[in-house]
């Protein structure tokens, strides 16, 4: 199947931008990938060797043991001009007194902590100790509505929440009752559960060593949730061998050495600040930044010049606000020292990537992955050719193709679904208590199925052409168009409702409904504002509906599925035949 979007994509795909460090710790793109095994990357962990395997051994234990290492900077967390430093050897002493912590309270292997706090030195020293004692992480987002935080509570039925008193209104009263101990960074104690515990207080007279328990490599590591479009958010598992993963793409796509200093500008909650906010860094025993203040085009160039930042890992949509508060910022701060800017979440437009260039006078390698997938899987790599809008090529290990509906192999220039062959080691494990949602990823032959669309062209590069389930991205939180439709029908006027993903200009996803109401009710410009003020106030304040539409039926297949790509074409003015004679999605 041919595309439109060909039309602008030919204009692009002939432009190739040289590569921007060919001495790379890659080096020759081609023969690192036609020779690359994954145990050449196994046979650097200590567990390879002695048997014992856990993540932390690896990400601190390791460096901490290292007299050359154990003072070296491992978290750097700053907010309101306020800077904490925190070695491996610190790291190593706090994350053993956070376990003693967990384990006085009950935790055992396998059982799960949500964390819910907004960007904090804290949040890392619980991965960490729940790591250490196989206990399952779940970090939240703190914009998640109560109704959204009760679905996943009694979805994941943490044992325990650790959070600040700013959120604890948010918490569902109603959905906390089964959980055990509530856990605050700071008073006061709300008296909520009968077990709450002052995080501080707790950990006062705790000895800062722990046993490590040593894990088989499938060993549940975390737990992130994400949302699906025709469903419930699900709980996707990623297990402690991922490290294997995060060592090989931290060195290979963000081109980390002994000297870097990492700054990824998102939070745990989203999987990149998970695995290259905090784990993959530390692998590599490198500094990690974290900046606990809001975004502003100003501290943004502040922190990068700060803290002598290396390595910029950061999203499109951060570009472009970086772009829009003017060409002259950058030129105020020196950045000479950094060398690396990759970028994740959304397509990095060719105005975006030319920005950069003229204004930070570096390339900005952009990549893909999922939650799902764990780690980086598609990458613009520092030392191979750029072409500008395009995802690159698939990282050594990873075996990627084209198919077409029924799953056969598409030519280069066509539009298909993008396909990765099962078996890298940072894949999820597990949908949480959804087998069957699980199994529904690998429906051809050993093949990972996206469930993104893209084309590659006959260099070997992808371009990303949108998602075939029409998640809707709201800043780096994806919003399936389930939870969006779920508010819509609280209203009372609404029978029923359908969401989809509209841009008014490229790089900007827009949310618009689609509603038929109930009989006897008439569509007007003050029902239709109504019903979009009550959908923002039923969900997380950063979600919005941009333009809503009355309409007197949702088009859907037989099986009652409805059919977001004929609104989609709708939206456009394209022809959509019979609705009802198409397939399900």
């Amino acid at each position: 199947m041919r595309s439109l979007a060909l039309e602008s994509l030919n204009s692009m795909i002939n432009i190739k931008i040289e590569p921007q460090n060919p001495s790379a710790n890659l080096g020759s793109y081609d023969q690192a990938y036609n020779t690359f095994a994954w145990e050449q990357i196994e046979e650097t962990f200590t567990w390879h060797k002695t048997g014992k395997l856990n993540i932390i051994q690896e990400a601190v234990d390791r460096h901490a043991a290292d007299p050359q290492k154990k003072d070296h900077p491992a978290l750097i967390f700053e907010k309101a001009e306020k800077v904490l430093s925190f070695s491996f050897g610190q790291l190593r002493m706090l994350s053993c007194k956070w376990a003693n912590l967990l384990s006085a309270h009950g935790f055992q292997a396998q059982e799960r902590l949500f964390i819910l706090l907004s960007p904090c030195p804290e949040i890392y020293l619980a991965m960490l100790a729940c790591a250490r004692l196989g206990v399952i992480f779940s970090p939240l987002f703190t914009s998640l509505s109560s109704d959204e935080l009760k679905e996943r509570i009694a979805d994941g039925a943490p044992r325990g929440i650790l959070t600040h008193p700013d959120f604890i209104e948010r918490l569902p009263l109603a959905g906390i009752q089964d959980v055990e101990t509530l856990f605050l960074t700071q008073g006061p104690l709300p008296g909520l559960l009968e077990q709450e515990v002052l995080v501080p207080e707790g950990l006062a007279n705790l000895p800062d060593q722990a046993e490590t328990r040593w894990l088989p490599k499938d060993a549940p590591l975390y737990l992130i949730y994400t949302s699906g479009s025709t469903g419930p958010p699900k709980g996707v598992m990623h297990a402690h061998c991922d490290m294997v993963g995060h060592l090989a793409t931290a060195q290979f796509v963000l081109d980390l050495r002994r000297d870097s200093v990492v700054w990824a500008d998102c939070e745990p909650a989203w999987i990149t600040g998970t695995v290259y906010g905090a784990f993959a860094p530390w692998l590599c025993g490198v500094t990690n930044i974290v900046q606990g203040d809001s975004f502003s085009a100003s501290n943004w160039y502040r922190t990068l010049e700060k803290h002598r930042v290396s390595v910029w890992y950061t999203s499109p949509s951060n570009i472009r606000r970086l772009m829009e508060a003017g060409s002259d910022l950058p030129r105020r701060y020196d950045l000479s020292h950094l060398k690396q800017i990759c970028t994740v979440g959304e397509k990095l437009q060719p105005e975006l990537f030319f920005w950069v260039r003229e204004n930070i006078h570096l390339t900005a390698h952009d990549n893909w992955w999922m939650t799902e997938t764990g780690m980086i899987c598609l990458a613009n790599l520092p030392s191979m050719a750029v072409k500008p809008g395009s995802m690159g090529k698939p990282v050594p290990g990873i075996t990627a193709a084209v198919v077409d509906e029924q799953g056969n192999s598409l030519p280069s220039m066509s539009m298909g679904e993008l396909v990765l062959k099962s078996g890298w080691p940072a894949m999820m494990t597990a949908i949480w208590k959804d087998e069957k949602r699980y199994q529904a990823y690998f429906g051809n032959k050993g093949w990972f199925h996206t469930g993104d669309m893209v084309i590659v062209d006959e260099q070997g590069y992808y371009f990303h052409q949108g998602r075939m389930d029409d998640l809707i991205k709201v800043g780096v939180k994806l919003v399936g168009p389930y939870e969006i439709e779920r508010a819509l029908y609280r209203h009372p006027a609404v029978h029923e409702a359908a969401a989809i993903a509209w841009s008014a200009k490229p790089g900007e996803p827009l949310i618009k409904a689609y509603v038929t109401c109930h009989p006897g009710i008439i569509p007007s410009a003050r029902l239709n504002q109504e019903i979009r003020d009550f959908v923002k106030t039923g969900l997380a304040s950063d979600i919005n509906i941009q333009e809503l539409v009355f309409i007197e039926n949702i088009p859907k297949t037989l099986s009652g599925k409805i059919l977001r790509r004929v609104l989609r074409a709708m939206d456009m003015g394209l022809p959509v035949g019979d609705p009802q004679k198409l397939r399900d999605d």
